[in-house]
């Protein structure tokens, strides 16, 4: 009998777990639809600007990005700090799918196009550069909240 009330209050538990959304997410957590932002496209192109506006990120919150090569030059984009204050998903690039452990930088030799999926960690400034470039329209200026 002490077994039968023993296993019959685990079962109620791990019901009562599994039906647990206090935080709206559902079961998958920070990966769900519901958490999942998609931010404006970036587009690489020599001379012109990468952003209309600074990035305002949430922590917690799960974000994608796509960032479009045009092929007028080669190109890349830099971010130490930021790729370290964010838990990089997945990097997709032509239907390939990448799960690194880490970023560093990002480059393009010609047209194309990369898509990334990550979750924002750490609050603070941050901001992806053309690594070389001095000039502000060269640069997304990204904050975590």
């Amino acid at each position: 009998m002490r077994k039968a009330i023993v296993l019959a209050s685990m079962l109620a538990a791990s019901t009562a777990f599994a039906d647990d959304d206090a935080d709206g997410l559902g079961m998958a957590g920070l990966l769900s639809g519901s958490n999942k932002v998609d931010l404006p496209e970036v587009i690489l192109s020599v001379g012109e600007p990468l952003a209309d506006a600074p990035w305002k990120l949430k922590s917690g919150k799960y974000y994608e990005v796509e960032f479009t090569a045009d092929g007028s030059g080669e190109i890349g984009l830099a971010g130490n700090d930021f790729f370290r204050a964010i838990w990089v998903d997945e990097v997709v690039i032509e239907g390939l799918e990448i799960r690194p452990y880490a970023l560093h930088s990002i480059e393009f030799d010609d047209a194309g196009t990369m898509e990334i999926g990550f979750v924002a960690i750490r609050p603070g400034r941050y901001e992806l550069r053309i690594p070389g470039s001095t000039g502000e329209s060269q640069a997304i200026k990204i904050e975590i909240e």
